[in-house]
């Protein structure tokens, strides 16, 4: 059952604050990657960062990296800035160009930059803020909150920012609506029905991936060792690891439920338990902006872990309850990716700026 939004309010023009922004943005990390390719300071890339093991950086040697990143990020505050004006009959190879430029360097700073560190701060934040006040986990704060988490989260940043206005320039350029992508004619898989139907699959196994990656977590905390052996599992016990990964364990659970919540009722509507929500529709973007955060970071975070060389030897050991929900991972954001737009084309109604839906 496909539930119908309240209607379109009047012109809304938040799709084209997307360009400007991400030339702006882009274009201070960009002077801060020249600056630190003048001083030779502050690039927390590659060598320089201790825990980039997972990092498709760590390949890329320290002398080239600032240099690299000032042009890139520099060239993409240019290509910004250009599709923060209109442009609707601009030549076809031009079109291609901008587009195209905007959206790799903007896959790659929302994808290969960021690697695991982002989805493991994610499922750690809520233990480390509850747990501050009283000294657990005991860890080191600034050993958590460096200069190389914070790039790595300006990167994400940078990288939808500039994404999203390449796809907004292309819309503009293609003569469609740039808030929703309608045009006069609208693809069958696109429709409400369509989205249903595939969304589901989508969804089912956005779910499964994280359920089978806390079963293991869960079960070590219980004191079973479900794929490793029990010297391991008591080694866990007494430094704590268990619990940490109890807490990871918890917040893939909470996911995937909410994953599940992009084709059942009750992603739709507040639950009656729920009180002054009960009833009333959830808003599109309460769901489909986390969820596509999320879908981005676990991308990133399995595009780091294929890149690694020690989870092709974990893949070549053999079947293992242990190693197995890693292997799961490269299907997991693709389909929250997937999950979430079935989500938008079902849920989002007719839209503010065109009037088509």
């Amino acid at each position: 059952m496909t539930i119908t939004d309240a209607p379109p309010r009047p012109s809304i023009r938040r799709p084209d604050r997307l360009a400007p922004l991400a030339a702006g943005w882009l274009g201070l990390w960009g002077l801060l990657a020249l600056l630190a390719t003048i001083t030779g300071a502050g690039y927390p890339f590659g060598a320089n960062d201790p825990h980039g093991d997972t990092n498709l950086l760590r390949l890329l040697p320290v002398r080239f990296g600032p240099p690299l990143f000032a042009a890139v990020l520099l060239t993409a505050a240019v290509a910004a800035l250009g599709m923060s004006r209109p442009a609707p009959h601009s030549p076809r190879p031009l079109r291609v160009l901008l587009a195209g430029y905007g959206l790799a360097v903007g896959v790659f700073l929302a994808v290969v930059v960021p690697d695991a560190r982002l989805l493991v701060m994610l499922g750690y934040a809520p233990m480390l803020i509850v747990g501050a006040p009283f000294g657990w986990p005991p860890v080191d704060y600034s050993d958590v909150f460096t200069w190389a988490l914070f790039a790595r989260f300006a990167a994400e940043v940078g990288g939808l920012l500039l994404a999203g206005a390449a796809l907004v320039w292309w819309r503009r350029t293609a003569e469609v609506c740039p808030a929703c992508g309608r045009g006069d004619a609208e693809r069958g898989w696109t429709s409400p029905a369509a989205a249903a139907r595939w969304g589901r699959w989508a969804a089912g196994i956005a779910a499964a991936v994280p359920l089978a990656y806390a079963l293991t977590r869960f079960a070590w905390a219980a004191g079973v060792p479900l794929g490793i052996s029990r010297d391991f599992l008591t080694e866990m016990q007494e430094n704590g690891a268990v619990w940490a990964g109890f807490g990871l364990g918890a917040f893939a659970t909470v996911g995937a439920v909410l994953t599940l919540g992009l084709v059942r009722r009750w992603g739709e509507r507040f639950p009656r338990w729920m009180p002054g929500l009960a009833g009333r529709p959830v808003p599109v973007r309460l769901a489909v902006i986390p969820a596509t955060l999320v879908a981005v970071a676990v991308t990133a975070a399995t595009l780091g872990l294929v890149g690694n060389p020690h989870f092709w030897a974990l893949a070549s050991a053999g079947f293992n309850l242990a190693t197995a929900p890693m292997l799961l991972w490269p299907a997991w954001g693709p389909a929250l990716g997937l999950a979430t737009y079935a989500y938008h084309l079902r849920r989002r109604g007719g839209c503010g700026r065109c009037g088509r839906g």
